[in-house]
């Protein structure tokens, strides 16, 4: 599904990705584990094609990101904080966002964020929300034109033991749906009871875990 090989991202004299190969396949979750600042995100930005790598390539689906197709395509993505616009209620951002490039009805938008553990009917304006309930949201956003492939960025961000286990379920239940799914942490805690292999970052390079 995913092939990146001997990928490289300097910033000047900084080398923030370092020859990095992996591979990661149909239906399965992976777990990239690291500190703040080892590359996670920028391996990440490069998969998605938000960014141009030094050297090496990525290739998904067989095609080559920046080559045959300028960004990953049918991708939910989590990089970051995910932004909304704060004065409007959850529903409302997602309407906002639907319209841009799809034709999700309402009730499609409703019945993704109860999936994420989100009153639709809730008016309250993002502004108001708790961090957990904007990374459940951010969480909505990546899913809710039912990619193939989800790349997501500390998803568990801000949310309690109660909602990691809530969405590590969810997760679970993409996973059925063959999905594959790249999660990012700095707390292997968080997500490695869900992976079928997490793999270590550090200084931008990568080892293997299990």
């Amino acid at each position: 599904m995913i092939k990146v090989t001997e990928l490289t991202k300097r910033f000047g004299s900084a080398t923030v990705l370092d020859n990095v190969s992996v591979e990661f396949g149909k239906g399965k979750i992976y777990g990239i584990v690291g500190r703040n600042g080892c590359g996670k995100t920028v391996m990440f930005k490069c998969i998605c094609g938000f960014i141009k790598p030094t050297s090496g390539h990525v290739r998904v689906n067989g095609k080559t990101i920046g080559n045959d197709c300028d960004m990953i395509q049918s991708a939910g993505i989590i990089l970051e904080t995910p932004g909304f616009l704060p004065g409007y209620s959850g529903i409302k951002n997602l309407r906002f966002l639907a319209e841009i490039n799809s034709n999700l009805k309402r009730k499609d938008l409703e019945r993704v964020m109860e999936l994420v553990g989100l009153d639709p009917a809730n008016k309250k304006m993002v502004s108001n929300y708790s961090l957990g309930m904007k990374q459940r949201l951010g969480i909505a956003q990546a899913i809710m034109e039912n990619p193939n492939i989800l790349i997501l960025d500390e998803p568990m961000n801000g949310l309690d033991n109660g909602g990691v286990l809530e969405m590590s379920e969810l997760f679970m239940r993409l996973k059925e749906q063959e999905k594959t799914i790249l999660l990012a942490s700095h707390n292997k805690e968080d997500i490695e009871v869900l992976c079928d292999e997490v793999f270590y970052m550090d200084k931008g390079v990568v080892t293997w875990g299990n």
